[in-house]
Parts: structure tokens; C-alpha cells; sequence
């Protein structure tokens, strides 16, 4: 490391990891630790024990970017088995009618990498699933349960636990009768906000024009 900043390294190694971790691993000594990590703790698929604890978890925080690396982290939360584990290497949760802002959707359209950290604030203990997601309409994938809008499915690329340190253990208490709705809890509709330019108008095709101009022809 020289000038404040990390050197490159021809051979970063295969499997695990990307790019930048491996370089970062050379660069502060930790290469050894992290491939007995890669080696011990990740897989490119979903074992029993992680199928099993996917299936009984209420909560999940999901992780996207779009195509040019906007990062965008968010919450999605529902009855036990709201993720549905299709098999070692997938799963797939509800997508519900939301504030129309499709911020996650809109992201794996454009970008497909999603990454997902379950977390049982219980047992204190985390998974990690990161791979390719892909929106899947309802029509495509009939699963039991209430009728969604539509699913994301996530195609598995890497598996592993977040360990127990620092993550608080929390008792789960009954659920409140009323729930208050979230509303503007920020006082944000009285701040002014940056213009947010509408998005263009549709392209019209050339089938369309021409049967405008015949329509408008006397």
C-alpha cells in the first residue's frame, strides 16, 4: 500500500470473493483468514439448515444497485414463510402493492445483483444470500398464499452466516391491535424537495403516427 492507496495484485485468486475484497485481503494481511472463511462458511447454494432457517424468518433486508452502482437498501417483512425457498439454489418473495415508487423492482430491472441478510434477532444470528434476481409475474410463478402483484426470485450465487457478534437479542412481543400508519413520521411534505423532472412521454411508433395522420386527414 503506497501513497495512501491500495497497489494492485496480479493474481487475486478464484471462487469467493470479488475483485476488490481479494485485493484488500493482500493489501492488510488478511488472506489466510478469509480463504478458511470461504472454505468453511460460504456455499454457492442453500443447505438444509439455511432452507430451514429462510422458512421461518418474518424479516429480511434486501440490498440492490442500479446500472450504474446507486445503491438502494431496503425492508420487506411478512408472515413466517413469506420467503419461499423453491429449492437449494432459489427463493422468491411477495411483492405487494407499495407507494408506487418501485425503487427495488426498478433496480433489478436494470441491474440483476441483489443481495439479501436475514437476521433472527432471537437467536442472534444472520444469513447472508447474495445472487440474480429477476421479476417475476404472478401468473408465472403459483405459489399458495394471498394473491401478490407480482414476486422477485433470486437466483443463488453465495450462502453464509452473519456471526453473532453485536447483534442484539430481541424478544418478540405480541403485535399492537392499532397499528398508526407511518404517514410523513418525518415532517418531509413541508420541506421543500429538488424538482423531480416527469418521465418522458412514451416513444409513438410509426404505426401509431400514421394512424393519427389518417384519422386527421379530411
Amino acid at each position: 500500500m503506497t501513497g495512501g492507496g491500495v497497489q494492485g495484485c496480479a493474481d487475486v485468486g478464484t471462487g469467493f470473493g470479488s475483485v476488490g475484497e481479494r485485493l484488500l485481503q493482500v493489501a492488510y494481511g488478511s488472506e489466510e483468514r478469509a480463504q478458511r472463511f470461504y472454505e468453511t462458511q460460504m456455499l454457492d447454494r442453500l443447505n438444509p439448515t439455511m432452507r430451514e432457517f429462510i422458512a421461518r424468518q418474518e424479516m429480511m433486508f434486501v440490498a440492490t444497485a442500479d446500472g450504474e452502482g446507486n445503491c438502494d437498501a431496503t425492508f420487506r417483512a411478512g408472515p413466517t414463510g413469506f420467503v419461499a425457498v423453491l429449492n437449494d439454489r432459489q427463493v422468491a418473495w411477495l411483492e405487494y402493492r407499495g407507494n408506487g415508487v418501485l425503487a427495488s423492482l426498478g433496480n433489478i430491472f436494470t441491474n440483476p445483483h441483489a443481495a439479501l441478510l436475514f437476521v433472527d434477532f432471537q437467536d442472534s444470528i444472520g444469513l447472508h444470500v447474495n445472487g440474480r434476481a429477476a421479476i417475476v409475474e404472478n401468473d408465472d410463478l403459483p405459489l399458495p398464499g394471498p394473491s401478490p402483484q407480482r414476486w422477485v426470485r433470486v437466483d443463488v450465487d453465495e450462502a453464509y452466516i452473519h456471526c453473532r457478534k453485536h447483534i442484539p437479542h430481541l424478544v418478540k412481543a405480541e403485535p399492537a391491535a392499532v397499528r398508526p400508519r407511518g404517514g410523513d413520521y418525518f415532517h418531509v411534505a413541508q420541506e421543500p424537495t429538488p424538482a423531480v423532472e416527469a418521465a418522458p412521454p412514451a416513444r409513438r411508433r410509426w404505426w401509431h403516427r400514421r394512424s393519427a395522420v389518417a384519422h386527421d386527414a379530411p
